[in-house]
């Protein structure tokens, strides 16, 4: 095979055990809300039920992107998701919240896998596909959505265990398939004499917490609000589980599949560009989502008359399809800053920023219940987030915009950048 075909079948086959690796993490976004019933959990123990798979997936991420550079993205890959397959199914047969908690690291290992397959993608590419070339692997975030169609029919119809039985055979065969369809080449690995503390050397560098910050958001905030938006719809609007699930995935699918529009806008206008205009989509969407249902009452010539105001669950919806697409575009193009700044070391700054972006999808969730549980107010988890984004964008203002010809007279017009 040549090897525009080898980098094809590469980006094919990841692409596909990337989604599968996400529908995993996110599995417990909707058994989660059977086994809180089961075991009579609170907001916040709901919160660090769905997390903690999360949390795993996020702290192995430095290794697993050192590892890749180090052995190649096909060896470590086979071997994560192979290691996931007995913790997937064990799930099935645990009783007490203590074993979901535990169980839930182990499986929580499928979500290291985003930075293996980044640096191992990438490097099949030149570098101005590389955005995306990224942006189409990272589209496996719409296992978040995949996962939102499988579980809720398996738990209808045979009962949330069969979710983890399920899902651990179709691991094991996305295994098998992909060391068959994957490829190797000796010159993407790193130097044998590249030492692992000079690799966490850029952990000194200030752009790289830059670009965590960014990440925290538009990543961490995509897994928190993937795992939240079930059981969020099911109490705010009061809709079955499988009808929940269908709309939190208007949100979870463009916010995976759309990745690869982001990373080819990034090719053509620049990372800064495109991450700057995400932030503002993504401050106006959280803006209007953190406003709860409330009734005032106003004092009119002919007596009190109270007025209800509050998003209907169409209008809701719609904000978060929109956050959704503002997210895909934002992760990808955070992963251009990256591949543009760091060329010959993105398995290594990759993880470091997906680690950033992971332990935000693992901290919001718990953080959602507990101000659930402290307020009483479902949407101060948008309340929450809509400050976070408020960091980044003044982070990047201080930082790169009034640095920018972007914003003077000289400015170059936005459709001819590149």
């Amino acid at each position: 095979m040549t090897k525009k075909g080898q980098a094809l079948s590469v980006l094919i086959v990841s692409t596909l055990a990337f989604t599968v690796c996400f529908m995993v993490w996110m599995m417990f976004g909707v058994i989660g809300i059977p086994i809180k019933k089961a075991l009579d959990l609170n907001a916040t123990q709901f919160g660090l039920l769905m997390a903690t798979p999360v949390l795993t997936g996020s702290l192995i991420r430095v290794p697993l992107g050192i590892w890749t550079d180090r052995y190649g993205g096909r060896i470590v890959m086979t071997i994560l998701m192979a290691l996931t397959v007995p913790a997937i199914w064990m799930m099935s047969y645990a009783t007490a919240y203590w074993h979901f908690l535990v169980i839930g690291l182990f499986v929580g290992l499928a979500g290291g896998s985003f930075s293996v397959g980044t640096p191992y993608v990438a490097r099949w590419f030149p570098r101005n596909q590389q955005g995306f070339a990224m942006g189409v692997y990272g589209a496996g975030n719409s296992g978040a959505a995949v996962n939102k169609f499988i579980a809720p029919a398996l738990v209808v119809a045979f009962g949330w265990t069969m979710v983890p039985q399920v899902y651990a055979v179709i691991m094991l065969g996305t295994v098998v398939l992909f060391w068959f369809l994957s490829y190797s080449d000796p010159k993407h690995l790193v130097s044998s004499d590249v030492k692992f503390r000079d690799q966490l050397k850029s952990l000194k560098d200030p752009k790289v917490l830059k670009y965590c910050q960014y990440y925290s958001i538009v990543f961490g905030g995509y897994v928190a609000l993937s795992l939240w938006m079930v059981q969020y719809y099911v109490g705010e609007f009061g809709l079955d589980i499988r009808t929940a699930a269908l709309l939190a995935a208007c949100f979870s699918l463009p916010g995976g599949v759309l990745r690869a529009a982001g990373g080819w806008m990034s090719d053509k206008w620049g990372a800064h560009s495109v991450t700057w205009w995400v932030l503002w989509v993504s401050w106006i969407c959280l803006f209007l989502l953190s406003y709860p249902q409330f009734d005032f009452t106003v004092a009119t010539v002919n007596g009190p008359k109270t007025f209800h105001i509050g998003l209907n669950v169409y209008v809701f919806t719609a904000l978060m399809f929109i956050l959704g697409i503002a997210f895909a575009f934002g992760k990808a193009s955070v992963f251009k800053y990256i591949s543009d700044d760091y060329p010959t070391n993105i398995g290594t700054i990759s993880g470091i920023v997906g680690l950033a972006g992971g332990l935000g999808g693992f901290v919001l969730p718990i953080m959602f219940g507990a101000l659930m549980d402290l307020t009483g107010i479902r949407s101060s988890a948008f309340m929450l987030m809509y400050g976070v984004v408020w960091v980044s964008l003044i982070w990047m203002y201080w930082t790169e915009v009034r640095r920018s010809e972007l914003m003077g007279k000289n400015a170059t017009p936005f459709s001819l950048q590149n």
